[in-house]
């Protein structure tokens, strides 16, 4: 029957992305960071090149889980949308992304408080 299949899908798609950290698949965007990292395709350097990077995305995620709470649910959801769009995607560049909108927010807040120094342009 479709309809139980039709309700399933919308309920989904109300349900908020990105309350947690996604999962991402790393493999691909690492071993494409190891590949051209190496002399040639047949370089003997590039499975390290490729764990290590796999590593250290490993490493960057475990900071996201720390920060999640920190940033807000509309740049979680943009950001989540927006690393993993185009197939690969890398936990450096959400928490990139995420630290970005949070700067920009930040300082658009500073520009508009009234108790910060004002810096006249040259």
């Amino acid at each position: 029957m479709i309809l139980p299949s039709v309700l399933t899908l919308g309920a989904q798609l109300l349900t908020p992305v990105a309350d947690n950290v996604p999962t991402l698949n790393i493999e691909q965007v690492c071993q494409g960071i190891a590949v051209q990292g190496g002399s040639s395709f047949h370089d003997p350097s590039i499975p390290k090149q490729k764990e290590d990077c796999i590593s250290s995305e490993r490493e960057v995620r475990q900071e996201l889980i720390k920060q999640w709470a920190k940033f807000s649910a509309g740049d979680r959801r943009d950001c989540v949308n927006e690393s993993t769009m185009g197939g690969e995607s890398s936990y450096t560049e959400l928490l990139t992304c995420l630290e970005m909108a949070r700067d920009v927010r930040n300082l658009g807040h500073e520009q508009n408080d009234p108790t910060m120094p004002s810096v006249t342009p040259r």
